[in-house]
């Protein structure tokens, strides 16, 4: 289905309607990278009751709206986290491919500096590969599971996620992060190929892999809204 988009009294807001056949209910978020707010409603609703729902949400919608990180371009010049320390983003004469750290620099060498933020966004989904993958080899084998394939994803509503297949996916927004949470949301995905639910048992599985995992936890609930402000493409 496509999406439709309400205009709301404030001219500022609009809204987009997404209707799913998974809906049971009117659901309503505010994305982390900018873009506008979008209600997730079941397919035969009607557009006066999604509008009353809004009008309901109002005052939740304008101060989650305030709330929302400003979005922040990745360019020459700008400012951009990699494993949880800030550098600056500095264009060199050279030809080296992969953008590199050298001090409190992130370097881009060669190429065209327009493309910068695509050169960053493929190097930070290759530094997050590099990171998750030994980890969560590691924490497998030690609940004894077995992983199917690991996938990279720019996955705007979870960090991780383990199919029954065994197959983990994961935001590569992780490498931005600090070492310690992308640590354990390696944890927390392996020991999904135990126990796919969030019972005790499971957690028991996370405690016994990393007992720290609750300080983590709570850092992405607080902080990890900010590693959607960044866009990677001007457009």
């Amino acid at each position: 289905m496509s999406d439709e988009l309400i205009q709301l009294d404030d001219p500022e807001i609009s809204v987009v309607i997404r209707r799913s056949k998974r809906a049971r209910r009117l659901t309503l978020t505010v994305p982390h990278d900018g873009g506008p707010p979008r209600v997730t409603a079941p397919p035969r609703i009607a557009a006066s009751e999604i509008r009353m729902f809004l009008l309901r949400q109002g005052d939740w919608l304008r101060q989650a709206i305030d709330r929302a990180p400003e979005p922040e371009v990745v360019q020459i010049g700008a400012v951009i986290l990699v494993a949880g320390r800030t550098f600056e983003i500095t264009s060199r004469s050279g030809v080296r491919k992969s953008p590199f750290i050298a001090g409190d620099q992130l370097i881009i060498q060669g190429g065209n500096p327009a493309a910068a933020g695509k050169r960053i966004e493929v190097w930070l989904k290759e530094v997050a590969r590099a990171a998750l993958t030994p980890i969560a080899e590691d924490c497998a084998d030690a609940v004894g599971g077995r992983i199917g394939k690991i996938t990279m994803r720019d996955t705007k509503g979870r960090w991780g996620s383990c199919s029954s297949a065994g197959n983990l996916n994961f935001s590569w927004r992780l490498a931005m992060a600090p070492p310690a949470v992308l640590d354990y949301v390696a944890a927390h995905e392996a020991a999904h190929l135990i126990e796919m639910n969030h019972g005790p048992r499971f957690w028991a599985l996370v405690e016994g892999l990393r007992p720290d995992w609750r300080d983590q936890r709570s850092w992405l609930r607080r902080e990890g809204a900010a590693l959607h402000r960044y866009r990677f493409s001007a457009s």
